[in-house]
């Protein structure tokens, strides 16, 4: 099947999901893992081919929510756990796959002239919740999320501080919804946000803001506390920043002392959540 075919596919599956009235995150996900395993199943160089065919997938089912105008949120959740359950039905899932299909999906977001900070908080949701039947744990699985996230906003130019804020939230959620440690996937997340905004130049200050918002929105979501989630985004943004240098260290520093939503002095209590 060519890369073309397999995005058209991808596309009229979605197409005629939005049209329906069935259960539109199953069934991206069934389009999306379908797609995935008939185009890799059977190639040689699986890793050569896969982060095209992530691409294409994404690509194929990101157009025909533009084409409808409707169901953005719920496709992407849907189509991100599909690529990463088809993938692991043929190969292994790594955090290599993770990445290329989170970049896939920010990049396809903001191409088609979509809020990509609104879609983020799904694309994390997805990310985790598809993990927990993978070799790949919620922790780099985490990890891999965030420096995605931030790896892909940056590129396309994106809001980065809501971007940290919708991953962050998503990655509680989904943490929630498959019974993982919330706070360790909070800590990781952050981790993995600091990293990433580390790598691509982009402003610790803004991407702690932004984790420590997430993790407090997320957490008051489900019902946990909001201090001890604020304290372990805070806790994993400095474990990051510590690797990039002083002034990064500063900069979360600063910004847990400051205070976010109402906590301040969010290391008080240490960097241990």
């Amino acid at each position: 099947m060519s890369d073309q075919g397999l995005g058209s596919r991808v596309q009229n599956g979605i197409t005629g999901l939005l049209n329906g009235t069935g259960s539109i995150v199953k069934g991206a996900a069934d389009v999306a893992r379908d797609a995935v395993v008939t185009t890799v199943k059977g190639v040689g160089d699986i890793g050569g081919s896969l982060s095209g065919t992530v691409g294409q997938v994404l690509g194929g089912a990101l157009d025909a929510v533009n084409e409808v105008g409707t169901g953005l949120v719920r496709t992407v959740k849907g189509v991100v756990v599909g690529v990463v359950q088809g993938v692991g039905e043929v190969a292994t899932v790594t955090v290599g796959v993770i990445s290329d299909t989170v970049r896939a999906a920010i990049k396809g977001t903001g191409a088609i002239g979509s809020d990509v900070a609104r879609t983020a908080s799904a694309i994390a949701e997805g990310v985790i919740t598809a993990t927990k039947d993978t070799g790949v744990g919620l922790a780099e699985g985490a990890v891999a999320l965030g420096r995605s996230a931030i790896g892909g906003v940056k590129e396309i130019g994106g809001d980065v501080i809501a971007t940290a804020k919708g991953t962050m939230s998503g990655a509680v959620t989904g943490a929630a919804e498959v019974g993982g440690d919330v706070l360790d996937a909070i800590r990781n997340t952050a981790r993995g946000l600091v990293q990433g905004a580390g790598e691509v130049g982009a402003d610790v200050v803004d991407v702690t803001t932004g984790a420590i918002t997430g993790a407090i929105e997320g957490a008051k979501s489900i019902g946990i506390n909001a201090e001890d989630a604020a304290l372990a985004a805070a806790a994993g943004a400095l474990e990051a920043a510590e690797v990039i240098g002083e002034k990064a260290v500063h900069a979360v520093t600063d910004v847990a002392a400051g205070g976010v939503g109402g906590i301040k002095n969010i290391l008080k209590n240490g960097s241990e959540a």
